[in-house]
């Protein structure tokens, strides 16, 4: 864990301006974000671990210069809790890849998705998803990789993933895992109804004061349905929440320095600025 002074922000994969502005490359995008003034940027391996070690340390190389720290997103389709033990250990080689990958470009953390419930109660899936990710952190630190693991709070009802069982997660290794709490996500789980202080409060005393400090959030605005998420939005959306102003409140207010991702739809650049000037003006105060 890092003792910085300040929360980072910055965005999940190429925005829909700089892509129009002809950004082709990781390492231009990144150009790009630091002369916007960002400070973190998520590398997406959703859909695969498919970058090597020369254009990974390329990479990191690049955010080092520029002053960005990196996270990557582990694959989306890792399955902790599934019925077949062949999913289960692939879910933990998709972890171990992304563990190298986050290494090679000097990335401090990799998202983790723990997947679908299948036909398990919550407590069975639950259970046989910490034994799996049990396995995976072993995996990844006897290859000596000190990349902070972060299993991400999941936005539909039928995933594994609410606040509960990803802070219980946390608790394989205190030292090496952090929650990605996506407010998003959690607010779509609870059709609006979440609460800022009471989901901070929970965090606190799951995680104690230092390492909830340091946790990792993901954001944007989210349409929801009965079934929890629908689809991501931008922060002009008027008739979804969150609301991102109470949370840089909250953050600030507690002193905390988390890494913040945004995941709006196309604007997530913008919308990781527009939080990065809130947490400042509030911590200003």
């Amino acid at each position: 864990m890092n003792n910085r002074t300040t929360a980072i922000f910055g965005p999940a994969g190429t925005c829909l301006a700089a892509a129009a502005s002809g950004v082709k490359s990781t390492e231009k995008l990144l150009d790009y974000l630091a002369s916007r003034g960002v400070t973190a940027f998520e590398y997406q391996c959703g859909r695969g671990v498919n970058i090597g070690q020369a254009k990974a340390e390329l990479i990191g190389s690049k955010a080092r210069e520029l002053g960005i720290e990196l996270s990557l997103h582990a694959p989306y389709y890792i399955s902790l809790a599934s019925a077949e033990a062949e999913k289960r250990d692939n879910s933990i080689k998709y972890i171990l890849d992304s563990a190298r990958a986050a290494d090679w470009m000097g990335a401090t953390r990799i998202v983790v998705h723990p997947g679908g419930l299948g036909k398990l109660s919550r407590a069975e899936a639950a259970e046989l998803a910490s034994h799996t990710l049990e396995r995976a952190v072993k995996a990844v630190r006897a290859e000596g990789l000190n990349t902070i693991i972060c299993p991400e709070v999941m936005g539909k009802i039928n995933q594994l993933g609410d606040l509960g069982e990803v802070l219980g997660f946390c608790a394989i290794e205190p030292e090496g895992m952090l929650p990605c709490v996506d407010f998003g996500h959690l607010n779509s789980r609870m059709h609006g109804e979440m609460s800022y202080p009471d989901t901070l409060d929970e965090i606190f005393a799951s995680l104690g004061e230092e390492r909830a400090k340091l946790m990792h959030i993901h954001f944007s605005k989210i349409e929801y349905s009965k079934g929890g998420e629908v689809r991501h939005l931008t922060f002009g959306d008027e008739r979804y929440g969150p609301d991102p102003a109470p949370l840089m409140e909250e953050l600030a207010r507690r002193g905390m320095t988390p890494t913040v991702i945004c995941e709006s739809d196309g604007t997530q650049t913008d919308d990781a600025l527009e939080m990065q000037e809130l947490y400042r003006s509030y911590s200003s105060r």
